[in-house]
């Protein structure tokens, strides 16, 4: 690895509610929050993580989350998630754009 740069992962693990409900506040001052829904065992979703990395660098303005369902089970219940990945965008508190499956 040497003479390589280490970037900083601009992804946020979501590890509890209180966690989600911290972030999803911040969408309500105007910052778009891009959040992948996943599952550890979901190859799919594994799939899209390098993707949505290279998404939260080219995007610095937005705040971008990941939320395994397995672990904060209540946060995707809450957000109607059915499906892994699942990525929603977010303004305002709103959902504004919705994609489901791994399509990069």
């Amino acid at each position: 690895m040497e003479g390589q740069e280490q970037h900083k992962s601009r992804v946020v693990k979501i590890d509890s509610v209180e966690s989600w409900d911290s972030y999803f506040n911040q969408a309500n001052q105007g910052c778009p929050i891009v959040v992948h829904f996943a599952a550890s065992w979901c190859i799919p979703s594994a799939a899209m993580n390098p993707f949505f990395e290279e998404l939260a660098l080219t995007f610095q303005d937005a705040l971008f989350l990941v939320v395994d369902v397995d672990d904060v089970k209540e946060v995707a219940t809450r957000m109607e998630i059915k499906a892994m990945p699942t990525f929603l965008l977010m303004k305002e508190r709103t959902v504004v754009d919705k994609l489901v499956g791994a399509n990069p």
